[in-house]
């Protein structure tokens, strides 16, 4: 895998959905922020603040309607192309009627690899994630949290350079959850790969994160951003650290304000 050495800059974003039929929705307003090669920026904020939106925009499956979004190399500084890039959504979107190994290699098939080279990466992804011997079940077969590691394994079988993680665990118990929240933290921390999350979780960010930053309630903009810096490996173990309960505290207290303003916001549009 190669060594990320580009920074994604996001200055001055902005995206507003105008329906012809409708009101327009200012979904972002003026996001600034970089993403470092190499790191883990968290994204968290209250429901509908733009997190995910943030995620499309750097992934190009939306454009801004202002500001810009750039590539930028960090040795040199020069503007470059989009890294590569992989996702993983909440929802498993695996393919029913193919197996594990067959879901995992399905992106080097897509790009014209050798059979005997996709077999052979999608094998270690798959060991990767703690999967060796589940290689010929079905999706059917498996249950939520090993689903969830076989969307993994396909993502970081590609050998992104950028991997994108929107809401990961959010539809898996709290049990399964935390095993995998630790499992994801090595693997990245291992692969050195430069890693964005949307969470709505205090605890996965901080376990998971080399950087936060808090979304403020719609229209989403940068409320802060807060260095992680508990040291590696991150397990539930580190939730009995004093430093992590001063940055629960202080990222809950941001939050608060801002779930508690997309409330009222919520109220005054139902009132209407």
């Amino acid at each position: 895998m190669k060594s990320p050495n580009v920074a994604i800059e996001l200055e001055g974003i902005g995206l507003t959905f105008a329906p012809e039929s409708e009101t327009p929705t200012i979904a972002l307003n003026d996001v600034h922020c970089r993403i470092e090669p190499g790191k883990v920026t968290a994204l968290i904020g209250p429901s509908g603040c733009g997190k995910s939106t943030l995620l499309q925009i750097a992934r190009g499956f939306l454009n801004p309607s202002r500001g810009q979004l750039r590539f930028v190399e960090v040795a040199s500084g020069k503007v470059t192309g989009r890294p590569a890039m992989a996702t993983v959504w909440q929802a498993f979107n695996l393919f029913p009627w193919l197996t594990v190994i067959e879901n995992v290699a399905f992106g080097l098939e897509v790009a014209g690899v050798s059979k005997q080279e996709r077999e052979a990466r999608a094998r270690k992804a798959i060991g990767a994630v703690d999967l060796a011997g589940f290689e010929r079940h079905f999706p059917r077969q498996l249950s939520g949290g090993m689903r969830q590691r076989v969307g993994i394994a396909r993502a970081l079988v590609m050998e992104p350079e950028v991997l994108l993680l929107d809401e990961p665990f959010g539809a898996l118990d709290a049990q399964t959850r935390l095993v995998l929240q630790e499992q994801l933290s090595s693997l990245v921390e291992t692969s050195g790969t430069t890693a964005i999350l949307v969470t709505h979780s205090i605890e996965e960010a901080i376990l998971l994160a080399d950087k936060i930053v808090v979304m403020s309630a719609r229209p989403g903009r940068i409320v802060s951003e807060i260095a992680v810096g508990l040291p590696r490996p991150r397990t539930f173990a580190t939730t009995q650290d004093p430093e992590y309960a001063q940055l629960f505290d202080r990222i809950y207290g941001l939050l608060r304000d801002e779930v508690m303003r997309a409330m009222i916001i919520e109220s005054e549009k139902a009132d209407t």
